[in-house]
């Protein structure tokens, strides 16, 4: 909370001088040594909110539940010199002060490559028997439908095969993808989701994402760096990205137009030496041009969840549901066309068509065609897109 001081200069006070309180005990021609002038001054003087701040942080902790066999609140303040806190985010040029946890708060423990595989609790019983890996997923906030259906499906099958689904919480691909862990884990408790998010852990941005976020906090986590009552702050969400990138093992971006928070995470991804994966979608879309752009820069291209758990190496119990089963992301093999012969949807294939693009195709006179499209649009088969386009969806 001291003006001036951010991350970087907060670590090498660290480095310096140990904990934080003996930070503050220091004369300023010793903390000149370290930080400006204007920093050292700064250090001496108590933040005019600290007080308040320290008491809404203190009741905030309060306020959580224990679990009743592990002992653990659910609420948990983690700082760097803590055990628990993650090498992954350790090893990271830009390691979080401090962070926020709600939730099931051992799932960050239990990312952590240092984690054994078996760890007991405080009655000497097993809390879980193995290590997890983490997925991150991530995208455009205005996916095409088949986006949005092609983040569900993954991560319903990464949280069936084991894997934590790592997102932002933002509209689109990311609560696309936390629901679609939250359903997987509905059959497989071993499978989960964290939400790392820009704003305190006491607000929810979108607050369309409110009820998401209480299912994540009761099935998952939350995670945030950022002190309670931090407003969603547009700086904050690029910079919470590379913690999603490092408690992963890999990141995929599902959807992405060229310029957006998704490629930031990609990059961050591969600076962490963290594998990349992205799906291929239309050359006419927009949305799938950023993962097109990563593809040309070395990305694997997965077009199932089952390709990236290999690129991955990951051996894991129970096994992957069946493929058939799963959304095979823009893949002529899907069997739509075997429940669905309508000629109508086999002429709009699997990229974005237009109504004129339709007449040529099928034949068919604009008002007969407008009229069989709402019928599919309300039958969950066909997307109205802007610009007068639509599209088919693909669900597994």
């Amino acid at each position: 909370m001291t003006s001036g001081v951010g991350n970087q200069h907060a670590r090498k006070l660290l480095t310096a001088f140990g904990l934080p309180q003996a930070i503050f005990t220091q004369p300023q021609v010793a903390l000149k040594q370290v930080v400006s002038a204007a920093m050292a001054q700064a250090l001496q003087i108590i933040p005019e909110n600290f007080e308040a701040q320290f008491k809404k942080t203190w009741a905030w902790l309060e306020a959580g539940t224990v679990d009743p066999v592990s002992g653990q609140n659910n609420r948990v303040l983690l700082t760097l010199s803590d055990s628990r806190y993650p090498s992954s985010l350790l090893n990271i040029e830009d390691p979080p002060l401090v962070l926020y946890l709600q939730g099931h708060v051992d799932l960050i423990w239990q990312l952590d490559p240092r984690v054994n595989h078996e760890r007991k609790d405080t009655t000497g019983k097993s809390t879980y028997k193995h290590a997890k890996d983490g997925i991150a997923m991530v995208g455009s906030r205005n996916p095409t439908p088949q986006g949005l259906a092609t983040a569900h499906a993954f991560a319903q099958a990464f949280t069936q095969a084991g894997l934590v689904v790592v997102s932002g919480l933002a509209l689109g691909i990311d609560g696309a993808a936390h629901e679609g862990a939250l359903e997987g884990q509905q059959s497989n408790e071993d499978g989960c989701t964290i939400a790392v998010i820009g704003t305190g852990l006491d607000r929810v941005y979108p607050s369309k994402h409110l009820a998401l976020a209480h299912r994540i906090v009761e099935h998952g986590l939350m995670v945030s760096e950022f002190p309670l009552g931090t407003p969603p702050l547009p700086t904050n969400f690029p910079k919470r990205n590379r913690i999603i990138s490092a408690l992963s093992l890999g990141t995929l971006v599902v959807e992405a137009a060229v310029k957006s928070g998704s490629l930031i995470t990609a990059r961050l991804a591969n600076e962490q030496g963290k594998e990349v994966f992205a799906i291929p979608g239309s050359i006419h879309s927009t949305q799938s041009r950023g993962c097109h752009a990563l593809l040309k820069q070395g990305a694997k291209l997965v077009e199932s969840a089952q390709d990236v758990l290999e690129e991955l190496r990951l051996q894991l119990t129970p096994p992957l549901v069946p493929p058939s089963k799963l959304l095979q992301a823009n893949s002529a093999t899907t069997a739509v066309d075997e429940v669905e012969p309508d000629d109508l949807v086999k002429s709009l294939g699997y990229d974005p068509v237009s109504l004129d693009a339709l007449v040529a195709r099928t034949g068919w006179d604009a008002a007969t065609l407008q009229v069989r499209l709402m019928e599919l649009e309300l039958d969950d088969q066909v997307a109205r897109l802007p610009g007068g386009l639509y599209q088919r969806v693909v669900v597994g």
